[in-house]
């Protein structure tokens, strides 16, 4: 390829990433002026539109752009210009239009020229129907360009401002420049998903530091214990003679070891702001990395509401559109996978929820009807909701369907409930059509919808109103990369639930276990619900609850629900999703894996595969019971709070008694010096400004007296500064927590890296 056919090349890919832009503002603009076509601001944006994809082209050499653009251009000057005024007829033929831009802008796409040549006659026809009897060809064949435009132009009078038609420097379109004045540049998916994965491992990488602190931090406490016994032994052979030699020994230990302890203490507290400020970079890194796989709603809607439109002028009905939060951002992957979904139910909604207008009118609805679409974030997952204003679901024509298909007998037909009715919409091949159309009764329904959805780890359900229209709620993740999940621990090992699929988890006393039919259920609200051990679920080695209460989660598919009893809930996790070896095949009950922040490996459960999983059991009687048998109660672990806020001294108290700890508490440093005196605890979790005696007073007393020196210590303050964390350290405390980050589970995970579980 030539230096020019390689600038050709390039000339034509940016004339097309134009023509896509420029196109999706005359669709919008027209569809606007289609409603009021005297709106002056989409009157200006489609004409500019017009005017770029017209100099663009010319500066390319698609002489068939030129010639589309320019009378598209002429019909929306004389609208601005009040010499016309747009009409349906204008707004299709503009429309058409747009079409024959897509195409000519479309690499591959041949656009003859009777094609050019026709729709260049028929917009000739409606801006100025005395020029359209003026011949179009003026030359003979031999001398006709691969284009044609019309060599009558209409008279124009220059709007003020337009820019004038000469060609310009290519250039400024190198630049694809978004609505806040951001360069866009176009970057391979495959880069964007290295680049994410390299930036969630950078971030558990680091995240791993903190055990290696801690560790140091034990070692720097024994060190320093270690230091005062060298320093009490000194003491205690003054009254001893000693050789010179033997005190010059004694002498060069001390020093020696002081000497290292310095060492160790600015070391550690080196790898304690290294570790910090790693953490905080690798976060913003994976942030800004996860941002950019995310991309506005409003990306899958491009073409949707001219396809409401036009589908539903070709049923003659009178159909709009509306769409609510097109700027929430989604990941790029899941707006990909959403299209079709999204396509299948916008058509269903004018196909057969939209009424034609005379039916609308007579029940005294406007003739036009509406659809509207909303997106939103709501906890970590994309909410949308498609509803329509059209005349709902036939219930009894469903129930009929159901009969005459063999699904259900007539009498058991006859007792279904709205809402199972409903769930026949969802089943393969269900229709309501009787004649197949190339809109309806091929048989492909809603099942197509719901497998989709699933796909993405969502669920879809439909609600109605006979009369007044039906709902469409969806709910499918944000982004594919990453899940919000509750990590459990099951056999000694950890497994992670999305969010999505639980509907609460619990804690179940054993009085709360019912027998009914040979099964344990527990009580969720006002309904019996089974539960099942994840260890048989999960091919586990089973474990005696050695606590007072029963760990549970529950989880919902749609009309499934069950009870699934773990060990332990370690705490609720952002994990980044690693697809599992191609090689191992579909895993049973299992999606894919993650990387917890200790580097350790999670599984993520395939919540729809588990529930399946149950059903099998249940059918072949292999459920197993969970055992409930009190095991001899070994001593609890003991924790001493203090802290001068009631609040978060109670809240604190909750948590470990709710984990199996025995906690005591202190409303202050000197009272919880008297604590320590006087009683045994395993954990001191102290705040740092309080009354009477402070928290590092607390903990330098702690560290001098013999008996209490190897007592684990956490710190939980508001000072969320390096060097009031640096401080407690030093003061001789192992875990420093800061309250403006404060949550359940940073404290459960912390006393159990301290002390381990509430048990011996």
């Amino acid at each position: 390829m030539t230096p020019d056919q390689m600038r050709d090349a390039s000339l034509l890919e940016l004339f097309s990433l134009e023509a896509e832009a420029q196109v999706q503002v005359l669709s919008t603009g027209l569809l606007a002026l289609e409603r009021d076509p005297t709106q002056a601001q989409y009157l200006e944006s489609c004409m500019r539109a017009a005017h770029s994809l017209k100099g663009a082209a010319r500066i390319v050499g698609v002489d068939a752009g030129v010639s589309v653009a320019h009378v598209m251009e002429d019909c929306l000057v004389g609208a601005q210009e009040r010499r016309l005024v747009l009409s349906a007829e204008h707004i299709d033929a503009l429309l058409r239009g747009t079409d024959l831009l897509t195409r000519i802008a479309t690499p591959g796409n041949d656009v003859g020229v009777p094609d050019i040549d026709a729709y260049v006659a028929m917009m000739t026809r409606l801006v100025d129907p005395e020029a359209a009897q003026i011949p179009l060809l003026a030359q003979t064949p031999e001398a006709a360009p691969a284009t044609i435009e019309t060599p009558v132009e209409p008279v124009r009078i220059e709007v003020p401002g337009a820019v004038p038609d000469v060609p310009v420097e290519p250039a400024p379109r190198n630049r694809r420049i978004t609505d806040s004045g951001e360069r866009v540049l176009r970057v391979t998916a495959e880069r964007l998903n290295s680049l994410l994965d390299l930036s969630s491992k950078s971030l558990v990488e680091t995240q791993r530091l903190q055990p290696w602190l801690a560790a140091m931090q034990r070692l720097k406490r024994q060190q320093s214990n270690g230091l005062r016994a060298l320093e009490e032994l000194n003491v205690h052979l003054k009254d001893h003679a000693l050789s010179l030699q033997a005190q010059e020994a004694l002498g060069d230990a001390r020093r020696l070891l002081a000497q290292t302890q310095q060492l160790l203490a600015d070391k550690t507290a080196e790898l304690d702001e290294f570790a910090w400020q790693a953490g905080q970079r690798a976060q913003v890194l994976y942030d800004t990395a996860l941002a950019c796989r995310m991309r506005p709603f409003a990306d899958v809607l491009s073409g949707q509401v001219r396809m409401v439109r036009d589908l539903g002028r070709s049923l003659g009905k009178q159909v709009r559109l509306e769409v609510e939060g097109e700027k929430t951002q989604v990941d790029r992957d899941v707006l990909e996978k959403l299209e079709a979904p999204l396509t299948h139910l916008l058509r269903n909604a004018v196909d057969h929820g939209i009424e034609n207008p005379e039916q609308r009118v007579l029940t005294g609805k406007p003739a036009e009807g509406l659809i509207r679409l909303r997106a939103s974030h709501q906890a970590g997952l994309l909410v949308l909701e498609l509803a329509d204003d059209g005349a709902g679901v036939d219930l009894e024509k469903v129930r009929r369907s159901v009969v005459e298909r063999g699904l259900s007998p007539e009498h058991a037909a006859a007792s279904l409930s709205e809402e199972e009715l409903l769930t026949f919409l969802f089943l393969p091949g269900f229709s309501l059509r009787d004649k197949v159309t190339e809109v309806s009764g091929r048989g492909v329904g809603l099942d197509a919808v719901q497998h989709m959805v699933r796909q993405l780890r969502g669920a879809v359900v439909l609600e109605q109103t006979a009369g007044e229209g039906s709902r469409f709620h969806l709910e499918v993740p944000l982004t594919l990369s990453v899940v919000r999940s509750l990590v459990v621990e099951v056999g000694g090992e950890a497994y992670a639930f999305p969010l999505a699929h639980i509907e609460r988890m619990c804690d179940l006393a054993s009085e709360d276990i019912v027998q009914v039919e040979g099964r344990q259920h527990f009580w969720h609200e006002g309904r019996h619900v089974g539960l099942v051990a994840a260890s048989q679920l999960l091919n586990r080695p089973a474990t005696q609850n050695s606590g007072q209460t029963l760990k549970v989660v529950v989880i919902r598919e749609r009309e499934t629900i069950y009870g699934v009893a773990v060990e332990r809930f370690i705490g609720e996790r952002t994990l980044v999703v690693l697809p599992l070896d191609e090689r191992l095949g579909k895993v049973q009950d299992i999606s894919a894996g993650a990387l917890l922040d200790d580097g350790s490996v999670v599984l993520i459960i395939d919540v729809e595969d588990l529930l399946r999983s149950v059903d099998k059991l249940l059918d072949t009687g292999r459920l197993e019971r969970i055992a409930r048998q009190n095991q001899a109660q070994t001593p609890r672990k003991r924790i001493l709070v203090v802290d001068d806020s009631l609040t978060v001294r109670e809240l604190q108290r909750k948590l470990l008694l709710n984990r199996g700890y025995d906690v005591a508490v202190a409303v202050d440093g000197m009272d919880g010096w008297n604590a320590l005196r006087s009683e045994d605890f395993d954990l001191l979790i102290t705040d740092i400004d309080m009354p009477r005696m402070d928290g590092i007073e607390l903990v330098s007393l702690l560290r001098r007296d013999n008996r209490l020196q190897s007592l684990p210590v956490m710190v939980v303050s508001y000072k969320d500064r390096e060097e009031d964390r640096r401080r407690g350290l030093d003061a001789g405390a192992d875990y420093y927590l800061a309250k403006a980050s404060f949550h359940d589970d940073a404290l459960l995970d912390a006393v159990v890296e301290l002390i381990g579980g509430a048990r011996a």
